[in-house]
C-alpha cells in the first residue's frame, strides 16, 4: 500500500512541475536592451541581408542569441536612441503588427520620471530585435 501512495505522490509531483516552454512562434523576440553601447545619433536601421547581420554576431551580448536559420529566415532591427545627458532612458517596442505585405514595429521612447534621481553620465541606449519574418519593415 505504501508503495502505490509513494508512487502516486510521484507522479503528481513530476505532472505538476514548472515546465519551461519557449515561444518560438512570436513574431518577434527583443535580443537585447542595454541602457549604454549604442551609437551618438538617433536612428533605426533594419538589417535583412546576411552580411549585414554578420556584424551582429561579433557582439558578445549577441553572439549565443545568433543562430543559423535565424539569419536566413528573420530581419533584424537595431534601435538607437543617440546621446543622453542622463541615466534611465531606454527604447523598446511597443508592439509589432503583421500585414499581408509588411510587419509595422511601433517604438516607444521611454524618459526616466521628473522626479526620479538619475545619474548625471552620458548614455547611449539601444535595443535589438529579432523579427521573425523576412517581409518588408516600417516603424513608427
Amino acid at each position: 500500500m505504501k508503495k502505490v501512495i509513494s508512487v502516486l505522490a510521484v507522479f503528481v509531483l513530476i505532472s505538476c512541475g514548472a515546465k519551461k516552454t519557449s515561444d518560438s512562434n512570436a513574431l518577434y523576440e527583443v535580443l537585447t536592451a542595454q541602457s549604454d553601447g549604442g551609437g551618438n545619433i538617433k536612428f533605426y536601421e533594419i538589417l535583412t541581408e546576411p552580411n549585414e547581420i554578420k556584424m551582429l554576431e561579433n557582439d558578445p551580448l549577441l553572439a549565443d542569441k545568433m543562430k543559423q536559420a535565424d539569419i536566413s529566415n528573420s530581419n533584424y532591427v537595431i534601435l538607437n536612441m543617440g546621446e543622453k545627458n542622463t541615466g534611465g532612458y531606454s527604447i523598446g517596442v511597443e508592439k509589432v503588427e503583421e500585414t499581408d505585405k509588411n510587419i509595422i514595429i511601433t517604438v516607444k521612447e521611454n524618459s526616466p520620471a521628473p522626479d526620479a534621481m538619475t545619474m548625471q553620465v552620458i548614455t547611449y541606449p539601444y535595443t535589438v530585435v529579432k523579427v521573425r519574418s523576412k517581409k518588408e519593415i516600417i516603424i513608427k
